[in-house]
């Protein structure tokens, strides 16, 4: 039986399953989509160390360190987390990677040419849960080598309230889930921005913010639920190639937050 983490705090909670976010609910009302809902199957993820399809690459991005096979959003979510500690209010869990470790592609044969995909370069990725007076923090921790290319982006699944009648406000601007549908698989940018607000139909609004994202981009193909993901940098403006020129460079620690409020 999977061990669901809890954490309680005054009228709100939160339960992560492997270190995946699945509930958080004030005030007896959830605001994560559900696993088994019309929808994504999943209610959140990362991507690392790249986001987007590499298919445009052949599934290979060259580095200083060698040449990665690698499928849509990275190989992180190919890995399952290790739990470092947890109490009433908070929980850790960590990725650890060894570089060229092939690790099995959940998209191939069906979606995808490589049956195993790598990475060059050795990594720890730590998720960090903190609920405090009615807020979620989740920070995430990249320990690598200095000088490893990367992009990150977190991927968690909203509920909404199956009408289609909700918007987002982000730099001033109403956005529509009828402009969010259009952007199909490409995802809608909201760039250049570390806060965006989710007003709702049959629920309290939601108001997000991130420290060193910088960026979000907003998907869904159903009226149920919404995706609301930071990133650090949005790729599918064209078709560009993935290379080290357009990805971040590792200090060798880098640290980002997502903070969720209920107003």
């Amino acid at each position: 039986m999977t061990k669901i983490i809890s954490l309680k705090d005054k009228k709100s909670s939160v339960q992560i399953e492997k270190g995946e976010l699945i509930s958080f609910i004030v005030d007896g009302t959830e605001y994560m989509h559900q696993k088994g809902s019309k929808g994504w199957r999943k209610t959140d993820d990362e991507m690392f160390p790249v986001i987007g399809p590499l298919s445009k690459n052949n599934f290979q991005l060259t580095t200083k360190q060698g040449t990665a096979i690698l499928d849509q959003h990275g190989l992180l979510r190919e890995m399952e987390y290790v739990l470092l500690s947890s109490d009433k209010n908070t929980a850790i869990f960590s990725k650890t990677y060894a570089k060229n470790t092939p690790l099995q592609n959940a998209k191939f044969p069906e979606k995808s040419s490589e049956e195993f995909v790598f990475w060059p370069y050795d990594f720890s990725f730590e998720k960090h849960f903190t609920l405090k007076d009615r807020i979620l923090t989740i920070n995430f921790k990249i320990t690598s080598a200095v000088g490893m290319p990367f992009m990150l982006g977190y991927h968690p699944a909203f509920l909404l309230s199956n009408t289609g009648k909700e918007t987002l406000v982000a730099n001033g601007e109403k956005i529509t889930l009828a402009a969010i549908y259009k952007a199909g698989h490409n995802a809608f940018p909201v760039l250049n921005t570390s806060n965006i607000r989710l007003e709702n139909i049959d629920r309290n609004a939601l108001e997000i913010s991130t420290t060193n994202f910088n960026n979000f981009m907003l998907w869904t193909t159903v009226d149920n639920m919404l995706c609301i993901e930071p990133i650090s940098q949005y790729t599918s403006y064209t078709d560009q190639k993935f290379s080290e020129d357009n990805m971040s460079i590792s200090s060798g620690t880098e640290t980002f937050s997502f903070e969720i409020k209920v107003v």
